[in-house]
Protein backbone atom coordinates (compact mmCIF):
# COMPACT_ATOMS: atom_id res chain seq x y z
CA UNK A 1 0.00 0.00 0.00
CA UNK A 2 1.40 3.40 -1.00
CA UNK A 3 1.66 6.11 1.62
CA UNK A 4 -1.24 8.53 1.77
CA UNK A 5 -2.28 11.51 3.83
CA UNK A 6 -5.69 11.94 5.44
CA UNK A 7 -7.04 15.46 5.77
CA UNK A 8 -10.09 16.00 7.98
CA UNK A 9 -11.83 19.31 7.22
CA UNK A 10 -13.71 20.47 10.32
CA UNK A 11 -15.78 23.66 10.18
CA UNK A 12 -17.49 25.13 13.22
CA UNK A 13 -20.06 27.13 11.26
CA UNK A 14 -22.30 24.38 9.89
CA UNK A 15 -25.61 25.90 8.77
CA UNK A 16 -27.70 23.00 10.05
CA UNK A 17 -25.68 22.06 13.14
CA UNK A 18 -23.30 24.82 14.32
CA UNK A 19 -20.35 23.58 16.34
CA UNK A 20 -20.83 20.05 15.00
CA UNK A 21 -17.17 18.87 15.17
CA UNK A 22 -17.05 19.56 18.92
CA UNK A 23 -20.36 17.94 19.86
CA UNK A 24 -19.99 15.21 22.46
CA UNK A 25 -20.23 11.56 21.47
CA UNK A 26 -19.46 9.05 24.20
CA UNK A 27 -17.38 11.59 26.11
CA UNK A 28 -15.28 12.76 23.16
CA UNK A 29 -15.76 15.49 20.55
CA UNK A 30 -17.05 14.18 17.23
CA UNK A 31 -13.90 15.17 15.35
CA UNK A 32 -11.80 13.06 17.70
CA UNK A 33 -13.81 9.97 16.77
CA UNK A 34 -13.15 10.74 13.09
CA UNK A 35 -9.44 11.21 13.81
CA UNK A 36 -9.34 7.88 15.67
CA UNK A 37 -10.94 6.13 12.70
CA UNK A 38 -8.34 7.64 10.41
CA UNK A 39 -5.60 6.45 12.76
CA UNK A 40 -6.84 2.90 12.24
CA UNK A 41 -6.23 3.25 8.49
CA UNK A 42 -2.92 2.92 6.69
CA UNK A 43 -2.43 6.69 6.47
CA UNK A 44 1.12 7.91 7.02
CA UNK A 45 -0.10 11.32 8.21
CA UNK A 46 -3.41 12.66 9.52
CA UNK A 47 -4.18 16.37 9.59
CA UNK A 48 -7.24 18.22 10.87
CA UNK A 49 -7.95 21.31 8.77
CA UNK A 50 -10.02 24.02 10.42
CA UNK A 51 -10.63 27.75 10.38
CA UNK A 52 -11.80 27.88 14.00
CA UNK A 53 -9.60 28.31 17.09
CA UNK A 54 -11.97 26.26 19.26
CA UNK A 55 -11.58 23.22 17.02
CA UNK A 56 -7.83 23.79 16.79
CA UNK A 57 -7.54 23.85 20.60
CA UNK A 58 -9.61 20.70 21.04
CA UNK A 59 -7.72 18.82 18.31
CA UNK A 60 -4.29 19.70 19.67
CA UNK A 61 -5.47 18.60 23.12
CA UNK A 62 -6.03 15.04 21.90
CA UNK A 63 -2.77 15.00 19.96
CA UNK A 64 -3.80 15.77 16.40
CA UNK A 65 -1.78 17.69 13.85
CA UNK A 66 -3.73 20.81 12.86
CA UNK A 67 -3.50 23.16 9.89
CA UNK A 68 -5.38 26.44 10.18
CA UNK A 69 -7.00 27.43 6.88
CA UNK A 70 -8.80 30.44 5.45
CA UNK A 71 -12.48 30.85 6.29
CA UNK A 72 -13.67 31.83 2.82
CA UNK A 73 -13.29 28.57 0.87
CA UNK A 74 -16.26 27.86 -1.44
CA UNK A 75 -15.89 24.10 -1.01
CA UNK A 76 -14.13 21.42 0.99
CA UNK A 77 -11.94 20.62 -2.00
CA UNK A 78 -10.58 24.17 -1.97
CA UNK A 79 -9.76 23.80 1.73
CA UNK A 80 -8.01 20.52 0.96
CA UNK A 81 -5.94 22.21 -1.74
CA UNK A 82 -4.81 24.89 0.72
CA UNK A 83 -3.69 22.20 3.17
CA UNK A 84 -1.75 20.32 0.47
CA UNK A 85 -0.02 23.56 -0.52
CA UNK A 86 0.79 24.50 3.09
CA UNK A 87 2.26 21.04 3.72
CA UNK A 88 4.19 21.27 0.42
CA UNK A 89 3.03 17.81 -0.58
CA UNK A 90 4.61 16.43 -3.79
CA UNK A 91 2.23 16.29 -6.76
CA UNK A 92 1.86 12.49 -6.63
CA UNK A 93 0.95 12.40 -2.93
CA UNK A 94 -2.44 10.79 -2.37
CA UNK A 95 -4.68 12.88 -0.13
CA UNK A 96 -7.87 11.36 1.28
CA UNK A 97 -10.59 13.79 2.30
CA UNK A 98 -12.37 12.43 5.41
CA UNK A 99 -15.17 14.71 6.54
CA UNK A 100 -15.14 15.78 10.19
CA UNK A 101 -18.75 14.63 10.64
CA UNK A 102 -18.15 10.94 9.81
CA UNK A 103 -17.49 9.35 13.24
CA UNK A 104 -18.57 5.89 12.03
CA UNK A 105 -16.57 5.78 8.79
CA UNK A 106 -14.67 2.46 8.65
CA UNK A 107 -10.91 2.67 8.29
CA UNK A 108 -11.21 0.03 5.57
CA UNK A 109 -13.11 2.50 3.38
CA UNK A 110 -10.30 5.04 3.73
CA UNK A 111 -7.74 2.40 2.76
CA UNK A 112 -9.91 1.24 -0.14
CA UNK A 113 -10.27 4.65 -1.79
CA UNK A 114 -6.54 5.38 -1.38
CA UNK A 115 -5.54 2.00 -2.81
CA UNK A 116 -7.83 2.50 -5.80
CA UNK A 117 -6.08 5.72 -6.76
CA UNK A 118 -2.63 4.26 -6.13
CA UNK A 119 -3.44 1.40 -8.52
CA UNK A 120 -4.26 3.71 -11.47
CA UNK A 121 -1.36 6.01 -12.25
CA UNK A 122 -3.39 7.93 -14.85
CA UNK A 123 -6.28 8.78 -12.54
CA UNK A 124 -6.35 12.03 -10.56
CA UNK A 125 -9.21 11.14 -8.23
CA UNK A 126 -10.82 8.05 -6.74
CA UNK A 127 -14.10 7.56 -4.95
CA UNK A 128 -16.54 4.84 -3.87
CA UNK A 129 -19.91 3.49 -4.97
CA UNK A 130 -22.34 0.80 -3.90
CA UNK A 131 -25.03 -1.13 -5.80
CA UNK A 132 -28.57 0.27 -5.83
CA UNK A 133 -31.22 -2.35 -5.18
CA UNK A 134 -34.47 -0.39 -4.93
CA UNK A 135 -36.40 1.87 -7.29
CA UNK A 136 -36.98 4.68 -4.79
CA UNK A 137 -33.24 5.15 -4.31
CA UNK A 138 -32.55 5.07 -8.04
CA UNK A 139 -35.15 7.74 -8.81
CA UNK A 140 -34.29 9.95 -5.81
CA UNK A 141 -32.53 13.11 -7.11
CA UNK A 142 -30.76 13.50 -3.77
CA UNK A 143 -28.96 10.21 -4.43
CA UNK A 144 -26.07 10.62 -6.86
CA UNK A 145 -25.60 7.87 -9.40
CA UNK A 146 -22.41 6.98 -11.27
CA UNK A 147 -21.71 5.01 -14.45
CA UNK A 148 -18.25 3.51 -15.00
CA UNK A 149 -16.29 1.95 -17.83
CA UNK A 150 -14.91 -1.60 -17.75
CA UNK A 151 -11.80 -0.48 -15.86
CA UNK A 152 -13.79 1.23 -13.11
CA UNK A 153 -13.26 4.77 -14.33
CA UNK A 154 -16.22 7.11 -14.01
CA UNK A 155 -18.03 8.01 -17.22
CA UNK A 156 -20.59 10.29 -15.61
CA UNK A 157 -22.25 11.24 -12.33
CA UNK A 158 -25.87 12.31 -12.22
CA UNK A 159 -28.87 12.89 -10.00
CA UNK A 160 -30.94 11.21 -12.72
CA UNK A 161 -31.53 7.42 -12.82
CA UNK A 162 -28.64 6.37 -15.06
CA UNK A 163 -28.20 4.16 -16.99
CA UNK A 164 -31.73 4.27 -18.42
CA UNK A 165 -33.24 0.93 -19.44
CA UNK A 166 -34.80 2.00 -22.74
CA UNK A 167 -36.69 -1.22 -23.44
CA UNK A 168 -37.92 -2.09 -19.96
CA UNK A 169 -38.91 1.47 -18.99
CA UNK A 170 -40.58 2.60 -22.21
CA UNK A 171 -43.88 3.64 -20.68
CA UNK A 172 -43.40 3.89 -16.93
CA UNK A 173 -40.77 3.66 -14.20
CA UNK A 174 -39.96 0.16 -12.95
CA UNK A 175 -41.33 -1.35 -9.75
CA UNK A 176 -38.36 -3.69 -9.32
CA UNK A 177 -34.66 -3.61 -10.16
CA UNK A 178 -33.57 -6.99 -11.44
CA UNK A 179 -29.82 -6.40 -11.86
CA UNK A 180 -27.03 -4.53 -10.07
CA UNK A 181 -26.33 -2.24 -13.04
CA UNK A 182 -27.01 0.88 -10.98
CA UNK A 183 -24.48 2.41 -8.60
CA UNK A 184 -24.95 4.96 -5.84
CA UNK A 185 -22.02 7.30 -5.44
CA UNK A 186 -20.48 7.53 -1.95
CA UNK A 187 -18.78 10.87 -1.36
CA UNK A 188 -15.43 9.72 0.00
CA UNK A 189 -12.57 10.95 -2.20
CA UNK A 190 -8.83 10.51 -2.67
CA UNK A 191 -6.92 13.04 -4.77
CA UNK A 192 -3.43 13.53 -6.07
CA UNK A 193 -1.99 16.71 -4.57
CA UNK A 194 -1.03 18.03 -8.01
CA UNK A 195 -4.64 17.72 -9.17
CA UNK A 196 -5.84 19.77 -6.19
CA UNK A 197 -3.47 22.59 -7.16
CA UNK A 198 -5.00 22.64 -10.66
CA UNK A 199 -8.59 22.22 -9.55
CA UNK A 200 -8.78 25.41 -7.49
CA UNK A 201 -7.88 27.50 -10.54
CA UNK A 202 -10.78 26.20 -12.66
CA UNK A 203 -14.13 27.92 -12.96
CA UNK A 204 -17.22 25.78 -12.23
CA UNK A 205 -18.01 23.68 -15.30
CA UNK A 206 -21.38 23.75 -17.12
CA UNK A 207 -22.31 20.17 -16.20
CA UNK A 208 -21.27 20.78 -12.61
CA UNK A 209 -23.60 23.78 -12.43
CA UNK A 210 -26.51 21.86 -13.96
CA UNK A 211 -26.24 18.82 -11.71
CA UNK A 212 -24.73 20.67 -8.71
CA UNK A 213 -22.02 17.99 -8.53
CA UNK A 214 -18.43 19.15 -7.99
CA UNK A 215 -16.86 15.98 -9.38
CA UNK A 216 -18.14 16.81 -12.86
CA UNK A 217 -15.63 19.68 -12.99
CA UNK A 218 -12.82 17.12 -13.00
CA UNK A 219 -14.46 15.06 -15.75
CA UNK A 220 -15.12 18.08 -17.96
CA UNK A 221 -11.45 19.05 -17.65
CA UNK A 222 -10.43 15.60 -18.87
CA UNK A 223 -9.27 14.10 -15.57
CA UNK A 224 -9.90 10.45 -14.75
CA UNK A 225 -11.83 9.34 -11.66
CA UNK A 226 -11.52 5.78 -10.43
CA UNK A 227 -14.54 4.23 -8.67
CA UNK A 228 -14.22 1.34 -6.23
CA UNK A 229 -17.42 -0.59 -5.55
CA UNK A 230 -18.18 -1.65 -1.99
CA UNK A 231 -20.72 -4.33 -1.17
CA UNK A 232 -21.84 -3.17 2.26
CA UNK A 233 -23.37 0.24 2.92
CA UNK A 234 -21.27 2.76 4.78
CA UNK A 235 -22.82 4.40 7.85
CA UNK A 236 -24.11 7.91 7.33
CA UNK A 237 -22.51 11.06 8.71
CA UNK A 238 -23.96 13.64 11.06
CA UNK A 239 -25.94 16.44 9.40
CA UNK A 240 -28.84 16.88 11.83
CA UNK A 241 -29.68 16.47 15.51
CA UNK A 242 -31.43 13.23 14.58
CA UNK A 243 -28.21 11.94 13.01
CA UNK A 244 -26.29 12.94 16.12
CA UNK A 245 -28.70 11.03 18.35
CA UNK A 246 -28.42 7.97 16.09
CA UNK A 247 -24.62 7.99 16.40
CA UNK A 248 -24.76 8.54 20.16
CA UNK A 249 -27.07 5.55 20.52
CA UNK A 250 -24.64 3.47 18.45
CA UNK A 251 -21.76 4.25 20.81
CA UNK A 252 -23.99 3.69 23.85
CA UNK A 253 -24.79 0.19 22.57
CA UNK A 254 -21.08 -0.51 22.08
CA UNK A 255 -20.38 0.61 25.66
CA UNK A 256 -23.16 -1.63 26.97
CA UNK A 257 -21.75 -4.60 25.04
CA UNK A 258 -18.25 -4.01 26.43
CA UNK A 259 -19.59 -3.84 29.98
CA UNK A 260 -21.54 -7.07 29.54
CA UNK A 261 -18.43 -8.83 28.23
CA UNK A 262 -16.25 -7.66 31.15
Amino acid sequence: MNDFVVVIPARYGSSRLPGKPLMDIDGLPMVQHVWMRANDSGASRIVIATDDARIEQAARAFGAEVVMTRDDHPSGTDRLAEVAARLQLPDETIVVNVQGDEPLLPASAIDRVAARLAADGRASVSTLAEPIHDVDTLFNPNVVKVVTDLTGRALYFSRAPIPWDRNAWKTQPPTLLETDAWLRHIGLYAYRAGFLAEYVNWQPAPLEQLEQLEQLRALQHGHLIQVATVTSSLPGGVDTLEDLERVRQHFARLSDEKRSEA
